[in-house]
């Protein structure tokens, strides 16, 4: 009798323990629920870990550090450098000269021209200088085509931002989403260990079987090993984002993450997108400079049918010794040998074994591929529009699906929770809620990331800065 009182006692002391236990593990699911809707993450509340970065912190770091954007500034500066020649070309040439020459035996006498056997010394010093008149338009083409030339490299550069700006946002939007995984998964271990705990309880007052706290343990490990994946995949990721930012270590990137709720907003339509895409995208301007160059490509070349006229002139002067003697001093002779001259050189093409006509065909295939090129690149931006507008469409019902599926998964959980607190369902049906509810948040974080994603894809298309 004292035996079954005792027995009593302890089996209501560990019914109200269970009830704490219980109500304990149902909070674990709503705080899972809040934290994977805040958007909270691991070490986004200011710490001494690191400045928190922002995306487009982000995207300016990388634009700034990466070496592939610094080789395309430094192929844009080149392209100054060749506009500046080209600008100049019509500049005169100058040119001055100096020699000293020294001859010995018979040679003709610098004072009478006779023969004689001589050691004579003769020191040269000339300037002179060619303008180019005419040269079939071909300097004028060149200016042209270097200026375009520069503009396109411009182009060229922007598109490198462009595309590390895409490829830093889909980076930095996946660390978010793997660090709320990770949490959620987390938060199924201190679940599942509450779990144990609670059969644990239930095995030691008889009404548990051995099996119940088998699966139970299994199952804890079972999901710490999940959580242990999902840590390190949001380790991983961080890592791939920081080798983008051309970070040392990832230690001490710490991100910022998105607002609570998202805004479903209406999708620009493709065709609209498309529109204004091509005013600006920089691989659409790019492909049309270049485009535009070929035609002075062609003038180029043709410019070799034409005569070439340029201008000359200079001056000269020399002073002279003969067997070491000289009848008129440096300054003298430097005066009195003084000659100019001043003149104008034509050339005329007459044949040159068809190779002018060839580049003139050359040019002429070049700006055809060149137009190909530019047809291929509006192509591929409208199937890019297309494509970014189809996933953001799917994307959006995802996110709402989810949401639904999160509502629905949840008060599940919250019934079959209450009936196994009752004795009504069993461990089995108290897992399967469990895993569906976490497959529902887990499908809702990926809806929610993938979401803002393709909207952003679709912002950029449109012209506006990846915040």
């Amino acid at each position: 009798m004292i035996i079954f009182n005792l027995t009593l006692k302890g089996t209501r002391n560990f019914l109200r323990r269970e009830k704490a236990a219980a109500a304990k593990l149902f909070s674990f699911v709503f705080t899972a629920l809040l934290l994977s809707g805040a958007g909270l993450c691991y070490g986004q509340e200011p710490t001494d870990r690191g400045q928190v970065w922002s995306l487009r912190r982000c995207i300016d770091y990388a634009i700034e550090h990466n070496l592939r954007i610094r080789q395309s500034a430094n192929a844009a500066e080149q392209n100054k450098v060749d506009v500046n020649t080209a600008k100049w070309a019509r500049l005169p040439n100058v040119n001055g000269t100096a020699s000293q020459n020294w001859s010995w035996g018979r040679s003709p006498s610098p004072v009478d021209n006779s023969y004689r056997d001589i050691n004579s010394a003769n020191t040269n010093f000339s300037v002179g200088a060619n303008v180019p008149l005419f040269t079939g338009l071909q300097l004028s083409n060149q200016y042209t085509l270097a200026k375009l030339n520069l503009a396109a490299a411009i182009e060229d550069l922007n598109k490198a931002k462009e595309d590390i700006a895409i490829n830093v946002t889909s980076a930095y939007l996946q660390v978010l989403f793997n660090m709320e995984l990770s949490k959620v998964a987390k938060q199924q271990v201190e679940m599942s260990a509450e779990q144990q705990k609670r059969i644990e309880g239930l095995y030691e007052v008889g009404k548990a079987a051995a099996p119940d706290v088998a699966e139970a343990k299994a199952r804890v490990a079972q999901d710490e090993m999940t959580a242990v994946q999902a840590d390190n995949a949001y380790r991983l990721s961080l890592l791939e984002l920081s080798q983008l930012l051309e970070l040392s270590t990832p230690e001490r990137l710490v991100l910022e993450s998105p607002e609570e709720e998202l805004e479903l907003l209406p999708l620009t339509q493709p065709d609209d997108i498309y529109a204004q895409a091509l005013t600006f995208k920089p691989g659409v301007k790019a492909a049309e400079y270049r485009l535009q160059g070929s035609v002075n490509r062609i003038r180029i070349a043709q410019s070799q049918l034409y005569p070439h006229l340029s201008f000359g002139a200079g001056l000269g002067t020399n002073y002279y010794t003969v067997n070491g003697k000289s009848e008129k001093g440096f300054g003298s002779q430097m005066k009195n040998n003084l000659n100019k001259y001043v003149g104008f050189s034509l050339s005329i093409p007459v044949f040159n074994r068809f190779a002018t006509r060839n580049q003139v065909r050359a040019a002429r295939l070049q700006q055809a591929n060149l137009a190909l090129e530019l047809d291929h690149t509006k192509k591929a931006l409208y199937k890019e529009i297309q494509q970014a507008w189809y996933n953001a469409v799917a994307a959006e019902g995802k996110y709402a699906a989810g949401e639904a599926a999160v509502k629905a998964n949840q008060e599940s959980f919250r019934l079959v929770n209450e009936k196994y607190n009752q004795g009504k369902a069993t461990s089995i049906e108290f897992n399967e809620a469990k895993l569906n509810l976490t497959k529902a948040l887990s499908d809702r974080l990926q809806a929610k990331y993938d979401y803002l994603f393709r909207t952003k894809i679709l912002d950029f298309y449109k012209g506006k800065a990846i915040e």
